[in-house]
């Protein structure tokens, strides 16, 4: 797994929540919150942002009827669990969005996160934050693309735990069991030329 530093701002490396949520109030730059510290969130590629999109552009249209709505990059997720304020590249969340506060802006409860690999956070994507997104007691799937390669990584909560379910060929679909949808690499990978 990768090892990620804290960064240092104001002249310090500790933050409490309420100073966190604030520097994120101020604008600018996006940071993860983990136990008292910040970390910054790299930018994304161009193939990235494409795949984004692609995602986003299917789950809202198969989920039109449904009561679960796609959110991108700037809904903040919090885990109460373990501390983690963070900016999945997708959530889903379906009923009402449910915050800690009323005047929060913070999202609590996603039924399912998409993360799109990129060179540098590959592997916290698969390891450390996987480990922490588990925490999250309504969280149905966890589901990884590659921005690189055609690869898709779902991982599922069955009675036995979190399975893992790989889908490589642009040509194939898989099925996301808690929203009762099909999605295809190849619309997935559009626009790519992966």
């Amino acid at each position: 797994m990768e090892i990620r530093e804290p960064v240092l701002l104001y002249g310090k490396k500790n933050f409490t929540i309420e100073e966190y949520l604030q520097i994120q109030k101020e604008g600018g730059e996006k940071y993860e919150f983990y136990r008292g510290e910040i970390f910054s969130m790299a930018g994304a590629s161009v193939k990235h942002n494409i795949i984004s999109v692609n995602i986003i552009a299917e789950l809202r249209s198969k989920l039109k009827n449904s009561p679960c709505r796609p959110y991108g990059s700037d809904m903040r997720i919090h885990i109460p669990e373990n501390t983690l304020y963070t900016y999945p590249d997708i959530s889903v969340i379906c009923n009402n969005i449910s915050t800690l506060n009323p005047d929060d802006d913070t999202a609590v409860r996603p039924t399912l996160i998409f993360e799109i690999l990129s060179e540098t956070g590959r592997d916290y994507d698969r390891g450390g934050k996987f480990k922490l997104y588990r925490d999250i007691p309504t969280l149905k799937e966890y589901i990884i693309v590659d921005s690189l390669n055609v690869s898709v990584e779902l991982n599922a909560i069955t009675q036995e735990g979190w399975r893992l379910n790989e889908i490589n060929k642009l040509s194939d679909s898989f099925i996301i069991p808690s929203l009762k949808i099909t999605v295809s690499l190849k619309d997935i990978y559009s626009d790519t030329n992966l």
